[in-house]
């Protein structure tokens, strides 16, 4: 199984941030947390990597009802989405999110099935304009 559900924009790091974000709002997703790992391992290690980001979405009926279904859930939210600068062509940007499909297959708990297949389904018809790279 993918643990990632990706696409690819060609446009800048910065406007790709942005229509993530308005992408997962669209979708009911607020971004808890944000990491930048290129700024973190520059200043903590002296490393050098491309543009990476990391936001933590959450949408709180999802995540209620996962948090009802097994209450260790919670070790597995929010859910990660990545905004990285491509390495193999410097015009495209990649953004990728947790497959919802990994709370199922971690757990093994079977009734986060239909929350995982909405999580999905939400995640496809969602990235309409803010994400999809035929529409910049």
């Amino acid at each position: 199984m993918n643990i990632g559900l990706a696409t690819r924009m060609h446009t800048s790091f910065a406007d790709a941030v942005a229509r993530t974000r308005d992408a997962l709002a669209e979708q009911g997703f607020g971004v808890l947390t944000e990491i930048d790992v290129k700024a973190t391992l520059k200043a903590k290690l002296g490393e050098d990597i491309e543009d990476y980001l990391i936001l933590g979405a959450c949408n709180p009926p999802l995540a209620h009802r996962a948090i009802n279904v097994d209450r260790q859930i919670g070790l597995l939210l929010p859910c990660n989405v990545v905004v990285r600068a491509d390495l193999t062509d410097d015009k495209s940007v990649i953004i990728e999110a947790m497959n919802p499909q990994m709370l199922v297959d971690v757990t093994g708990e079977p009734q986060l099935e239909q929350l995982a297949e909405e999580a999905r389904r939400e995640h496809r018809e969602g990235r309409t304009e803010a994400l999809d790279p035929d529409a910049l």
